[in-house]
């Protein structure tokens, strides 16, 4: 299990969850009732040793808001909770960078594990005390998601310098994306925000996706899995507006005022409630046992009130490709409206550009940096959407700076991450009904 996790990275094992387990709130945990029946699966994505006891690192499927921040630290080599009984793995193939379809061959399903794979060095002796860790209402544009203006308590909060006012252009690189930033991608999750049903939810998705992005680059990308914040309860709460459209300022707003979750909290659902917002629309668990095909077991659920709240100290407008340049390179990618055409939606890779006379911002978008085509001497966006990785470069635009781009440089926002609660007598907001 070391090894393979070790050189080719997390496994899947079974394990004998107890209502222990389900109570571990941190530390290393060591079940003491002898438990062996395996009744559950979870993931591990590496091994450590803390004050001489040696322990598993792993990643549950309970949510953030469970153990270590979603995570448990199991007793390691005494097979506690059946943990080193039955695991299994796949080595991944590149099949995505040349765009090859690759179907495994019988040699390659039957490879054995190679012990002696060392291909990321050294192999550590098992006493090293190591941790190794992988760790809006208008009608519906039918490409878009139509954007409306919504009342806010607070139009902007600004409490320090922007941007703009200390980044001297001629100091900023050519190209610059935050997905690859020294080698380290900062992006958080790509959704799709059509799925399962059709959603115009584009203003809560580059929101949430754009600030967190930034608390990635907050926290250095230390944190244990990317943060990825939670759109559908944006929705629920209608924090900017709904299926119908929305203002991504509204977005703000509400983690200024109250916080957000993240994506663990609620399933992204694609649709509006048919009721009032309640605590259960922004953070819930459950219990088995699941429920029958024409039972949707609410009745096991309750609302989780300690989850981790995402915050914004500060949140603001501003339009103009030097302002977009300098408040992307300093604080991390923006949310900007874009005129969504049909052209745009069959959009399937390069630098796009499209002359319009009298664009209608009618989409929301994030964009994450910058770049210049040596060749033809062309600037562009590097812009991510919410149609899904099969859209455009996985997900991904490169649309032309400047002009001919369906003013994506008209209309754009963004927002400060913060870990507490802004201080300075913010005004109070009810979004729970």
């Amino acid at each position: 299990m070391m090894q393979e996790i070790y050189q080719r990275g997390p496994i899947a094992c079974g394990i004998a969850a107890t209502p222990e387990l389900h109570n571990y709130q941190g530390g290393i945990f060591e079940d003491k009732t002898g438990a062996t029946d395996i009744n559950h699966d979870i993931s591990i994505v590496g091994f450590g040793v803390e004050n001489g006891t040696k322990y598993w690192v792993v990643r549950n499927s309970w949510g953030s808001s469970w153990g270590e921040s979603g995570f448990v630290r199991v007793i390691r080599g005494t097979n506690n909770i059946m943990i080193e009984s039955d695991c299994a793995w796949a080595t991944p193939v590149d099949t995505w960078t040349s765009g090859e379809k690759h179907i495994t061959t019988a040699e390659e399903k039957n490879d054995p594990r190679n012990d002696k794979d060392d291909k990321n060095g050294p192999y550590p002796d098992d006493s090293t005390p190591v941790t190794k860790s992988f760790l809006n209402e208008q009608p519906v544009h039918h490409l878009g998601c139509s954007v409306k203006k919504t009342d806010l308590l607070l139009k902007e909060v600004k409490t320090g310098p922007m941007a703009w006012d200390v980044i001297n252009q001629k100091d900023l690189p050519a190209n610059f994306d935050w997905r690859n930033v020294n080698g380290t991608n900062y992006a958080s999750w790509t959704f799709n925000q059509h799925i399962p049903i059709y959603c115009g939810s584009c203003w809560a998705q580059a929101a949430t996706a754009s600030l967190a992005d930034r608390f990635n680059i907050l926290v250095g990308d230390h944190n244990p899995t990317p943060v990825a914040l939670n759109p559908q309860m944006i929705v629920n709460c209608q924090a900017g507006g709904s299926c119908n459209g929305g203002d991504p300022v509204g977005v703000y707003e509400y983690a200024y005022l109250n916080g957000l979750p993240d994506s663990t909290c609620v399933v992204y659902e694609a649709k509006n409630l048919d009721r009032k917002c309640t605590d259960m629309d922004i953070c819930k668990d459950c219990k088995g046992p699941a429920p029958a095909a024409d039972n949707d077991g609410q009745e096991n659920c309750w609302a989780v009130t300690n989850y981790k709240r995402y915050y914004a100290s500060d949140y603001y407008s501003f339009s103009g490709a030097e302002k977009m340049k300098a408040e992307i390179f300093k604080n991390g990618p923006i949310s900007c409206g874009i005129d969504a055409t049909d052209k745009m939606h069959n959009y399937a890779g390069g630098i796009y550009s499209e002359a319009k006379a009298f664009p209608m911002i009618n989409h929301i978008i994030s964009v994450a940096g910058w770049g210049l085509d040596e060749e033809t001497n062309t600037e562009y966006w590097i812009v991510r959407n919410s149609w899904g990785t099969y859209w455009g470069e996985k997900g991904w635009m490169r649309i032309k700076m400047h002009s001919d781009n369906l003013a994506i440089e008209t209309d754009c926002n963004a927002a400060i991450p913060s870990f507490t609660k802004p201080s300075g007598g913010a005004p109070q907001k009810e979004f729970i009904q």
